[in-house]
């Protein structure tokens, strides 16, 4: 990336930032990095992870002239410092989700076609090589005809980050853009990359535990899918905070056997119709290294503003999932079927 950018300015500097500015760091060492917070850096992050300058408001951060930005701070706050910094002619990769409620980001996308910006929304997931190959299994036919899709999610919110206080971190206040919804938002978005667009949805949504926190921590939906050749595929999802036994995965099943996701061992295995057990078509060793994901997303969006082309992972995308999530949240309130835009 040595013709463009030769500044990335970091937004917010809580565990994303700092994971984001590693990442920048190790694969591009001439970058200059800025950080934009609410307070000064301390000596020991500054050292650490090799920043350039850390400032307090957008208007330093403009001066020193960054080519692109990674927006990193609450989702509630992603589209305020989006829109400034846009409108400055700065690229973005936005992390999920592109926002906690739907309005104000079209606008900012229109900003980002006239100015001919790139806008990335940060769903690394994408990026898993296990959950790549599902997809590829998925396309090339592996189970014939769908017939369902089983998808959940779960962890306790208190250990995600033992080092912290879970009721002070973003996932636990609505403030901040929390809820399982918007944090554990990548099981909605790959399960759109991957099945297609997504028509309707039916759910319930709930804080069951006893967890210090004013936003949900479980959601249960099921999702409808655009029918295709005749073929109307639903999913059931669930999403948690307070399971104990980490999950993270993603069942099809279909007229030649079931085919599994599993996020946690970075496996994808196969049942095959008339089989006895799983087979292991792939197992990856790229949890090795936890910023593997990141550090390939980061490589795609500097990739896509070198070349002034659209992102993999559009601003539209971005979107659609927090419509998703608004049509969930509605679902729930009503105890109804919603017909997502």
């Amino acid at each position: 990336m040595k013709n463009f950018i030769k500044t990335v300015l970091i937004v917010g500097l809580g565990s994303i930032g700092k994971r984001h500015a590693k990442v920048v760091r190790s694969i591009f060492p001439d970058i200059d990095i800025i950080v934009l917070r609410h307070k000064q850096c301390n000596g020991n992050d500054i050292k650490e992870l090799g920043l350039y300058k850390c400032v307090t408001s957008a208007s330093e951060a403009i001066e020193l002239n960054p080519q692109v930005a990674i927006i990193s701070n609450p989702a509630s706050k992603h589209i305020e410092i989006a829109r400034i910094l846009a409108n400055k002619g700065i690229n973005l990769l936005i992390e999920k989700p592109i926002s906690n409620l739907s309005k104000g980001v079209q606008e900012l996308i229109d900003v980002c076609y006239q100015n001919k910006l790139t806008l990335m929304t940060g769903y690394n997931l994408r990026f898993l090589p296990s959950l790549i190959e599902f997809k590829k299994q998925i396309d090339g036919g592996k189970v014939g005809k769908i017939y369902s899709v089983r998808a959940e999610i779960g962890q306790y919110l208190p250990s995600w980050r033992p080092e912290s206080d879970y009721r002070y971190g973003v996932s636990a206040q609505q403030k901040l853009g929390g809820g399982v919804l918007l944090e554990l938002s990548h099981e909605i978005d790959y399960l759109s990359w991957i099945f297609g667009k997504i028509d309707w949805v039916k759910s319930h949504v709930s804080k069951q535990s006893d967890l210090e926190i004013d936003v949900e921590d479980s959601a249960q939906v099921i999702l409808g899918f655009k029918e295709i050749n005749g073929l109307a595929l639903t999913a059931s999802l669930n999403i948690d905070f307070i399971r104990h036994d980490t999950t993270r995965k993603c069942f099809a099943v279909g007229e030649m056997g079931t085919l599994l996701w599993d996020g946690i061992k970075r496996q994808v295995k196969f049942f095959e119709k008339d089989d006895t057990q799983w087979k292991v078509l792939f197992s990856s060793k790229e949890n090795e290294n936890r910023d593997f994901t990141y550090a390939e997303e980061v490589k795609s969006f500097f990739s896509s503003v070198e070349a002034s082309t659209i992102s993999s992972i559009s601003g539209e995308e971005g979107l659609q999932v927090v419509n998703i999530i608004e049509d969930i949240k509605e679902s729930s309130r009503n105890n109804c079927t919603v017909f997502c835009q």
